[in-house]
């Protein structure tokens, strides 16, 4: 079966939670805002921020905030930052990981149309296509995250 980490999934919550919030965020408020542990949080947006979906700002003011609108990134963004690149098995042309059975195996290459096809159904749906989805709650305007946060 095809599953995603759980860091995945976070990374998902932590993006769309950025974009329903103004300016720079911290981990800790984004972690009180979506229930998931600070350390978590922080974790997420380290490996967001190197797939430069998310910038961070340091300083007393600092943060983090999404570098692109959530229509402008796909989930195939979100997976490879967080899991590296997306394929069903290790042995994929140019991957730089082989096994042992490389130099005879008839399959060798086979899985490439099938990894593709995947990364390209994936780049396909945006964060802006799952968001759509989420209960009315979690979508809060702007003020009302910015009232939220500032509360906790």
């Amino acid at each position: 079966m095809l599953r995603l980490s759980k860091l995945t999934d976070y990374a998902v919550v932590v993006l769309v939670r950025l974009s329903g919030m103004d300016g720079v965020q911290t981990s800790p408020g984004i972690a009180a805002a979506t229930g998931i542990p600070e350390p978590t949080v922080a974790k997420v947006l380290k490996s967001l921020a190197a797939g430069d979906l998310v910038a961070s700002q340091r300083g007393a003011r600092g943060g983090y905030r999404l570098n692109r609108d959530l229509s402008a990134i796909p989930i195939a963004d979100v997976i490879a930052a967080i899991d590296g690149p997306i394929a069903l098995t290790a042995c994929v042309e140019g991957s730089g990981a082989g096994c042992e059975s490389q130099g005879l195996c008839p399959m060798r290459g086979r899985w490439d149309p099938v990894n593709e096809a995947i990364r390209k159904a994936l780049s396909g749906i945006t964060l802006a296509d799952m968001q759509v989805a989420l209960l009315p709650a979690f979508r809060l305007p702007a003020h009302q995250a910015q009232l939220q946060s500032a509360a906790e």
